[in-house]
């Protein structure tokens, strides 16, 4: 089942880089998030997307704005992947799929005929109440933290 805006973010708790349980629920009242899904760390594509949401970090920070990624990767290799790149995001470890369950990400896809299950890279806006405002399928890297960056400048005016 695909989320849309509009309706409660599935709540959460799963371990960021450095092992510490992050909540959805941490974030109330508080802060936007901007989750955002990716298949594996260290790769082109993922590359591309975390360094650019890290360019923009104090951007997004000024809107009172937390950007987090997510994927299947252990911990350790998020932390290597934040090292290499100096990477300012918080990356989430869903190491067992459940998050990528809840949030629709965990769909089969095809590459050169050949069809398998991974992640679709996708992305949330969730606002302080805890509520989806945006969804987004089939994310391409490039551009794309601009974009989300936009949408959430909206929010606040």
């Amino acid at each position: 089942m695909l989320l849309q805006a509009n309706q409660p973010a599935p709540d959460f708790t799963v371990p960021n880089q450095d092992g510490e349980p992050v909540n959805l629920t941490d974030f109330r009242g508080k802060k936007n998030v901007v989750l955002y899904f990716y298949p594996k760390d260290d790769t082109p594509g993922c590359t591309i997307e975390a360094n650019e949401f890290t360019r923009l970090a104090d951007e997004f920070a000024r809107y009172d704005t937390v950007v987090l990624g997510v994927s299947k990767d252990p911990c350790d290799m998020h932390r290597a992947f934040i090292t290499k790149y100096g990477l300012k995001v918080d990356l989430l470890a869903d190491t067992d799929g459940s998050l990528c369950e809840k949030y629709g990400v965990w769909q089969e896809k095809e590459k050169a005929g050949v069809k398998k299950m991974g992640i679709v890279r996708s992305t949330f806006i969730i606002d302080k109440d805890g509520n989806i405002v945006y969804a987004e399928y089939g994310v391409k890297p490039e551009g794309h933290a601009q974009a989300m960056l936009e949408k959430i400048k909206a929010m606040a005016s």
